[in-house]
């Protein structure tokens, strides 16, 4: 009887919760609000920030943050992280924080799923990622986009903005470069999660094509490169579907419809980058003693490839950066023109 009345009282408390939390996030929202508009009087040249873009821009990040959390995906700091990278993202452009969602949450269930399907143990180590994520993995992955946020307020504003080059090239830049980002991350994460369970052949070294362990850094798959072109261009899909949704006037500007398969590019190409740093600069060795592929030297471990410069952590983050640099321009030679 008694465990039957905590139940409404954890409700009650729980949804008590919930409308404080509520209240406290509008109240903050309409206090930015009202510091934007003084600002704005005083700087005259900067606009105004909707209270309700305040408003968003807090409770979406901090309500999928919360069910990280809860769900295992995140611990505390990585969710601390996430709700700093989030709030940014969604301030800045809305197409920027779905691209990130679509990171965050099918590198996620695809590492789930691929834990469920793998039945070899090197790959499940090469490939383990179920681990709750702290705030440096966060921001390796979300750091750079954040940067890349935090600039295009600067030179936009907080605004969704249709891709010009010819009218608004820098923010346009910026918008590709954050998409890079982003793109880079996810197809490398497909091709990584779906490469060792799709692939029925051995991978091959992407500098020499000859085949290695399963589990070595560098190595690749032709079903793990459609799986990286394929994450890329989900990441532009969901650019593209929320320009769509928020940008007013679209149909009068230049074609959006090419960022699907700019993802696509910047995912395979961030993937093959990514493999290739690994390769060169991550040490692979094959432990005997262990029977696996492992990262480190040791008197039972055979060198297969590279040598022990970066980790996995700084790989990713040096080619999300090249990628970040680079694709911007290629975009700006391909895309095409009224």
């Amino acid at each position: 009887m008694q465990f039957e009345d905590e139940i409404p009282m954890k409700e009650y408390v729980k949804i008590v919760s919930d409308m404080v939390t509520f209240s406290a996030i509008l109240a903050i929202a309409l206090f930015f609000w009202i510091f934007s508009i003084a600002a704005s009087a005083f700087f005259g040249t900067l606009q105004p920030v909707s209270p309700w873009r305040w408003f968003f821009s807090i409770l979406t990040p901090l309500s999928l943050t919360s069910r990280a959390k809860k769900s295992g995906s995140l611990d505390r700091g990585g969710a601390l992280g996430g709700l700093l990278v989030g709030f940014i993202l969604m301030m800045a452009n809305k197409s920027f924080f779905t691209s990130m969602l679509v990171f965050f949450i099918t590198s996620y269930e695809l590492t789930r799923w691929t834990k469920a399907e793998q039945r070899n143990e090197e790959v499940v180590e090469h490939n383990a990622g179920t681990q709750k994520m702290g705030w440096v993995q966060v921001l390796l992955n979300g750091g750079v986009p954040m940067e890349l946020a935090l600039l295009y307020i600067v030179e936009a504003g907080p605004r969704e903005t249709a891709l010009d080059f010819e009218t608004q090239y820098s923010a346009t830049w910026l918008c590709l470069s954050l998409l890079g980002a982003f793109a880079c991350r996810t197809g490398d994460a497909w091709a990584s999660r779906l490469g060792p369970v799709l692939s029925k052949a051995p991978p091959k070294l992407i500098t020499s094509w000859r085949e290695v362990p399963t589990g070595t850094n560098g190595g690749v798959t032709p079903e793990g490169l459609v799986a990286s072109f394929a994450g890329g261009t989900a990441v532009g899909g969901a650019y593209f579907i929320t320009q769509v949704l928020f940008v007013t006037g679209l149909q009068s500007q230049t074609p959006q419809w090419p960022v699907v398969v700019y993802g696509g590019m910047a995912g395979l190409m961030g993937s093959m980058l990514d493999s290739f740093l690994g390769a060169e600069l991550q040490y692979s060795g094959y432990d005997e003693s262990a029977g696996k592929v492992v990262n480190y030297e040791s008197r039972t471990t055979k060198r297969i490839c590279g040598k022990p410069v970066l980790d996995n952590n700084a790989v990713n983050l040096f080619s999300s950066i090249i990628v970040a640099l680079l694709f911007p321009d290629i975009a700006w030679g391909l895309w095409p023109r009224d």
